[in-house]
């Protein structure tokens, strides 16, 4: 048996029962695609559902508000996917007549559909022989086949391309596709693979040369940025809060938040209380200040660790359009501020 038919045979044997690999509709496989980005099956699988139930057809989805999106899309992450979605599924549904186009090089012009995600949805929908090359793919090629180039290179990445092409049986490529990524999942996964059970054990030259640990071959290191935020929240006479929406493009674009006050470092009191009193809030009746945490939540994203702390700040006037706990549940937030709002803590 060659590569293929081998790791072919594993897959129907070792595959896990996923939603978005019973039907070839290019609708939920998009969504599946799109919420998989850099993000595990188990934390996607609940959105896929609740976003089937929610909207059933690109139509549906394209008819939502984007707060209603973001709303459903809330602790996933990544929120411009959330945006992309929203606007492909309305150019989808208005331009094209909710029909998704049927080749690569066509699904390549949907906003937020970039090689990878059009090269599975070609294959998955349309039977088109066309590779998909994302981590888990460069893994265990590289390791299979011994290849030391450096995968944070684009040349490479054309390499690997040409290589699964040559790889894809022509007259089935949707279950080769799956089968190499669900491999680089179960099997073959980043690290301590269990070797001695894969079904390549007495093939894969990594192994043979002792190089699984070390390919593939990545050079390029993520710079992380620290940002310390200090959210601001409001409570008067009534108990009801304030909140702004994120309008500038970065992290949360268009997401709801409290009152930021972004410093260079981690701060106390004394900073918090003057800039509250003399600046921020200087329109209100101060009546009081304090943390309601002593520990400072660390937020990690792709590239930045966000050091955030929480301050309560009762005022003595009414907040001219004040929310509610209740209401605020009802709006998209940042998971972690969310996760602040659901514990009740506002009241600390």
């Amino acid at each position: 048996m060659n590569f293929s038919n081998i790791l072919i045979k594993w897959y129907l044997q070792n595959k896990r029962d996923l939603p978005w690999r019973k039907t070839t509709n290019p609708y939920h496989i998009w969504l599946s695609e799109i919420m998989l980005q850099q993000t595990r099956v188990a934390q996607g699988m609940p959105y896929f559902f609740a976003f089937t139930e929610e909207f059933p057809t690109v139509f549906d989805l394209a008819n939502a508000s984007e707060e209603q999106v973001l709303k459903l899309w809330q602790g996933l992450g990544y929120y411009s996917r959330a945006r992309n979605l929203h606007k492909t599924s309305q150019y989808v549904a208005n331009e094209l007549n909710g029909v998704f186009p049927d080749t690569y090089k066509e699904l390549l012009k949907l906003k937020g559909v970039g090689e990878y995600t059009a090269a599975a949805i070609a294959s998955f929908s349309y039977n088109e022989a066309v590779p998909v090359v994302d981590g888990n793919v460069f893994r265990v090629l590289s390791r299979y086949f011994d290849i030391e180039s450096d995968i944070a290179s684009p040349a490479t990445k054309k390499e690997f391309t040409e290589l699964a092409h040559e790889l894809l049986p022509k007259e089935n490529p949707a279950i080769f596709n799956q089968a190499i990524m669900e491999f680089g999942a179960l099997q073959c996964v980043p690290k301590s693979p269990d070797c001695p059970v894969c079904v390549f054990n007495d093939s894969c030259l990594a192994l043979q040369k002792k190089k699984v640990s070390v390919l593939p071959v990545k050079s390029k290191k993520i710079k992380v940025t620290n940002r310390f935020f200090n959210y601001l929240i409001l409570e008067d006479v009534l108990g009801n809060t304030l909140i702004q929406k994120r309008t500038a493009k970065g992290i949360w674009h268009n997401l709801y938040e409290f009152p930021l006050l972004e410093t260079t470092d981690i701060v106390g009191f004394d900073f918090v209380s003057n800039a509250v009193q003399n600046d921020i809030f200087s329109t209100y009746t101060i009546l009081s200040i304090e943390e309601c945490s002593e520990t400072t939540v660390i937020h990690k994203l792709s590239h930045q660790h966000l050091h955030i702390q929480f301050w309560k700040v009762k005022i003595n006037e009414i907040i001219v359009n004040g929310l509610n706990t209740t209401d605020l549940k009802n709006l998209p937030f940042p998971i972690v501020i969310y996760n602040f709002i659901e514990k009740q803590e506002i009241n600390c």
